[in-house]
């Protein structure tokens, strides 16, 4: 009886240990503290098509500035430093507006930001990006892009904190089984 009372308590600090960790099925965008723009290559070798959809909640239309900032874990950068266009009324509300973007040749787009200077403000719903070497990307925003900061995600290093959560569960059903091989 005592032998099963710590294999039950052992079976419940190990679920705790492994589900315990609270995380986000949808990524948030944050500002990218250490994104250097005076990294970005301007080798153009490359064509990139990004489509932005802008949210039915943003502005009417922006006069404001937006660039991109997009690339590979590898390095290679591509940057578009300004995708508005005020005659046209780019990044009006419940639209989508698409450019062609030359830049480095990337693999796999694993990151991007955007950035915006001006007064009106502006909340993209999504950012795709279509590239030769790589799958189409999908950044889903939803929110204001605040002014004058690299605003959005990076995906380049989350292999390995799901290798983690992978391992910890894993853990969990060793655990499970070498519990039920002892009873």
């Amino acid at each position: 009886m005592k032998k099963a009372l710590y294999l039950l308590l052992l079976l419940q600090f190990t679920f705790i240990f492994t589900f315990s960790e609270a995380e986000s099925n949808t990524p948030q965008p944050h500002a990218a503290g250490s994104f250097n723009i005076t990294n970005i290559q301007n080798a153009a070798s490359c064509s990139y098509t990004v489509v932005i959809s802008t949210s039915c909640s943003s502005v009417r239309y922006t006069r404001d500035q937006i660039s991109i900032a997009f690339g590979d874990g590898y390095g290679n950068q591509i940057y578009a430093p300004r995708l508005d266009d005020p005659s046209t009324r780019t990044f009006e509300r419940c639209s989508s507006d698409t450019f062609q973007i030359s830049g480095p040749c990337a693999y796999q787009i694993c990151y991007a930001y955007l950035y915006r200077t001006g007064p009106d403000g502006w909340k993209p719903d999504s950012v795709n990006i279509y590239g030769y070497n790589s799958r189409t990307v999908s950044f889903y925003y939803n929110v204001f892009v605040p002014a004058d900061t690299w605003y959005g995600f990076n995906y380049c290093s989350t292999a390995s904190s799901t290798n983690q959560r992978f391992s910890r569960r894993w853990c969990f059903m060793a655990i499970i089984v070498l519990l039920f091989t002892l009873l």
